[in-house]
């Protein structure tokens, strides 16, 4: 059974506005039940965690409802989830604590189809530590990260292995079980990078081989938050630098000051918006019915991209680097006699969002040869239509006109 298009639309009130939104990358528009949970925690009694007053106990029971919901996005359990501000700080951590193990002479792989974030926290640790930063290389005429690619630089010396599950800048999706099976061959820890994949695609962390895994809640209809999936016993063996009095229980021993209650409330509530999405009747487990949900997503989505990507390829002068054979619903293109900025400008006009630039994907951006001015960058999410396709299609024919 196929996504209700209409029922996702009507409950996003930002899509009133009438814009067609293809700006889902860079985050995506909230959900009146994620907006209703995030306004009900904040208005009702709520204080630091504990067991004695109504605010302490509604606290625990939103961190409790918050952790069981990512978990179940994420194949762990709710003590192999922790919250932080956002990924980015949480890889900065989880470098650090990492790190403390390494020496000189070892090395770590990171590749430059990656986002920022999963390649400078690792890169500037490795340096602190006198380890070696060793680069796993994409195909630029391809856009896939190779398995091989990976293995050719590995070494019995590799300590970590970092990479992405989705390219957010081209949508690539990589061959994330069999990178993984080869970084553990070597004995190197398997840290992936799931943000912009986690918005498309259903998430099992045992069946990627990862061994730690971020992705952003604000990317999947939630709020702004990070969030890290682990097994319970792997954290267990890891100690990060943190305050004297705070608990050293796992998964807490990872999160730093007084949680964001209102804004897990609203990522429980964007993993039960995602689920409802599932066809048919609401039936089996949360997890159970988020994979039925992400099926459907998926193919809504790849239908829409393949419309996009048939209409930019077949106008003159456009350039698509979206390449790989499987990818996420996310097209980088450019076109002749036009800079991106130009070109995103003009749809803005026109009632377009489409935004340009290298999306803190520098590495992929040079190797694309694109450098800091990048592409433009088109990305569905579960709320966009045939419609919004439409718009699109007819304003770069005109721009291209």
């Amino acid at each position: 059974m196929a996504l209700d298009i209409s029922a996702v639309r009507a409950a996003v009130p930002a899509l009133a506005a009438g814009t067609a939104r293809f700006d889902a990358p860079g985050g995506t528009q909230t959900p009146r039940p994620v907006i209703d949970a995030i306004a009900e925690a904040l208005g009702a009694p709520l204080a630091n965690r504990g067991t004695t007053t109504e605010g302490e106990r509604r606290a625990e029971t939103l961190v409790a409802e918050a952790r069981s919901a990512l978990a179940d996005l994420l194949g762990t359990v709710p003590r192999g989830t922790v919250f932080g501000r956002s990924s980015t700080q949480l890889a900065y951590e989880l470098s650090r604590t990492l790190a403390k193990t390494w020496a000189p002479g070892d090395e770590i792989v990171v590749s430059r189809l990656d986002h920022d974030s999963n390649i400078r926290p690792w890169a500037q640790a490795a340096e602190a530590r006198g380890a070696t930063v060793r680069w796993a290389e994409f195909d630029p005429e391809t856009g896939e990260l190779s398995p091989q690619s990976v293995a050719a630089v590995l070494s019995p010396r590799t300590r970590l292995v970092a990479f992405t599950a989705a390219s957010n800048l081209i949508g690539t999706r990589p061959d994330v079980a069999a990178v993984a099976r080869l970084a553990h061959e070597a004995g190197a820890h398997v840290h992936v990078d799931a943000v912009h994949s986690a918005s498309h695609a259903f998430t099992d962390l045992d069946a990627l081989g990862a061994d730690t895994l971020v992705c952003s809640p604000y990317k999947f209809l939630g709020p702004h938050l990070g969030v890290l999936a682990s097994r319970p016993e792997l954290l267990e063996g890891l100690h990060p630098d943190k305050l004297l009095p705070s608990t050293d229980a796992v998964p807490e021993r990872f999160e730093l000051g007084t949680l964001p209650y209102e804004l897990l409330a609203g990522a429980r509530a964007a993993v039960d918006f995602l689920a409802g999405l599932a066809p048919g009747p609401a039936t089996g487990t949360r997890r159970e019915r988020l994979a039925r949900a992400f099926a459907a997503v998926e193919e809504h989505e790849d239908g829409l991209r393949t419309r996009i990507e048939t209409a930019l390829t077949a106008l003159p002068g456009v350039t698509v680097y979206s390449r790989a054979a499987r990818r996420t619903p996310t097209l980088l293109f450019t076109m002749a006699h036009r800079g991106p900025a130009e070109i995103s400008r003009a749809l803005a006009d026109r009632g377009i969002d489409a935004p340009a630039g290298s999306f803190y994907a520098v590495e992929a951006a040079r190797v694309l040869g694109l450098g800091t001015e990048g592409g433009v960058r088109l990305g569905l999410a579960p709320y966009n239509n045939d419609e919004d396709v439409d718009r699109l299609v007819a304003a770069l024919a005109e721009l291209v006109a």
